[in-house]
């Protein structure tokens, strides 16, 4: 000892820094808090979670949020290090559990340690979006139609699973108000009820990418929040004439519809094979389309000659081979009728 050492003004010891040693200082200073009860919230409808003020989807059981929660309780001095926290949860109610916690650390280099208990409460709430969809709330209603007809079936399911696959989209990204609130099939066609115009206006431009047409859309006031005009959209969409695969008759020939286009169509003619573009008002006819084919079995194939086994009738047909026809004996190809006539489609 010399008149150089430091001493620990508290317990006397000799100490290397200025002030209280290390475990005096330990000893002095509340190194952790608890808090008495923690509080989970949480959607019944949907098990959404909610943060602060905001909701978030979650997958997550009780059973995996009760540790992160109870945890949660706990707020550590800025100078613990390499902090452990092990915790025990014992479920008491449906809607009480307690949580056991056993901390250890090092504070200014000395190891710590102690315990707590914390209640958890699970607490029930109704979301945003629940909220919204049990009230019956919507922003727009897309009106899926098409221009001079009725949709197909086939439409018709695609429109729905594109505005299911929207929807998907958009709430995995974390979009929870732009929502499908009802899709109702009518004879016309199908109206999907939303939750915001987002929704509304990617539901109209992704069934458009993929089966063609336009939309247009009409607002109608509904009222005032908070100094804030609100309009509820009517999305009037409407997809083209022609279809993909529609079978049409022009000037004395059949084509198969390849593309549509905003007005005009590619066909390919069902006699020679050839692609040519028209117009829509240049089509006669819609026979039917492909999808809606009967098969047919190849009874003999030549080289200029084709013959199939009528479903109906069971009788052989003739027809002259084309180069885009390809077939042997015993394969089957597609037919639509017109009448009397019947028509070999791709």
């Amino acid at each position: 000892m010399s008149i150089q050492d430091r001493f620990c003004p508290k317990c006397g010891k000799i100490t290397e820094e200025e002030g209280l040693c290390g475990e005096c200082q330990v000893t002095s200073t509340r190194w952790f808090t608890c808090d008495k009860r923690a509080v989970s919230t949480h959607c019944p409808s949907c098990d959404a979670i909610k943060v602060s003020s905001t909701w978030t989807d979650s997958t997550k059981e009780r059973a995996e949020i009760a540790p992160d929660l109870a945890k949660s309780a706990v707020h550590l001095h800025p100078e613990v290090k390499k902090a452990v926290i092990d915790v025990t949860v014992v479920d008491m109610t449906v809607n009480r559990s307690r949580g056991y916690l056993e901390i250890r650390g090092e504070l200014y280099d000395k190891p710590v340690h102690d315990k707590c208990m914390v209640e958890l409460v699970w607490h029930k709430e109704q979301c945003d979006r629940c909220n919204r969809i049990s009230g019956s709330y919507y922003e727009g209603v897309v009106q899926f139609r098409a221009d001079g007809r009725l949709p197909s079936k086939y439409e018709t399911h695609m429109a729905l699973t594109i505005a299911q696959q929207t929807e998907d989209n958009l709430q995995s990204g974390g979009e929870r108000l732009s929502f499908i609130n009802d899709m109702t099939e009518i004879r016309d066609g199908v109206d999907i009820t939303i939750g915001s115009q987002h929704i509304g206006v990617l539901i109209c431009k992704n069934i458009i990418a993929k089966m063609g047409g336009r939309y247009t859309t009409h607002p109608k006031l509904v009222g005032e929040k908070n100094g804030r005009q609100l309009f509820r959209i009517t999305y009037a969409l409407r997809i083209p004439r022609f279809q993909k695969q529609d079978i049409v008759y022009s000037r004395g020939k059949y084509g198969e519809v390849d593309r549509v286009e905003s007005n005009h169509i590619r066909v390919m003619d069902l006699g020679d094979g050839s692609f040519r573009a028209m117009k829509d008002d240049d089509v006669e006819r819609i026979i039917g389309n492909a999808r809606d084919a009967l098969e047919a079995q190849v009874v003999f194939s030549d080289k200029d000659i084709i013959g199939i086994l009528d479903p109906d009738t069971g009788r052989t047909i003739e027809f002259k081979k084309f180069a885009w026809m390809c077939a042997r004996p015993g394969d089957t190809l597609n037919i639509v009728r017109d009448g009397e006539q019947i028509l070999v489609v791709r």
